[in-house]
Order: structure tokens, then sequence, then C-alpha cells
């Protein structure tokens, strides 16, 4: 039997344990998962509230505020995606 080098050895001895990198890219992919459906959500609900209102009148300000949220959740579903 041929000996290991110590860098072998403990590789062997840990083959299942993921890597940092390996961890983070699974931790960013959970996130973008999570932040994808809320922004489903929050579309869904938006389109909901501009169907219900007449377009003769301003938005109101409960919609305003998820447009703003949908546009933050894009940016950083965008940057996550970049790496």
């Amino acid at each position: 039997m041929r000996p290991q080098r110590p860098d072998q050895e403990a590789a062997g001895d840990a083959p299942n344990l993921p890597n940092p990198e390996k961890r983070v890219l699974d931790e960013n992919e959970k996130e973008i998962k999570k932040k994808v459906e809320r922004l489903y959500d929050l579309a869904q609900e938006l389109k909901a509230e501009v169907e219900k209102t007449d377009s003769s009148k301003v938005l109101s300000l409960n919609m305003l505020r998820k447009a703003e949220e949908i546009e933050r959740l894009a940016r950083d579903i965008r940057n996550k995606s970049k790496g």
C-alpha cells in the first residue's frame, strides 16, 4: 500500500463535507428562491389591486409601497445572481 500525503488523508477523512464556496452558493440559491417567491406574491397582489382600482384615481400608497418592494427584491435577486 502506498503512503498517502497529508492533504490526501484530510480529504479522505471527510469526503462528504461541502467546501465553503459550495456552502455559500447553496445559501445564495436558497435566498434567491425565497426572494423570487416573495416577488411573485407581491406582483400578484399588486396586479389584483390595480385591477380593482379605477384608472382615473391616483395609485394608493399601499400600491406604491408594493411596487417599491418589488423593485428592491428584483434588484436583490439580480445582484445575488451575479455572484
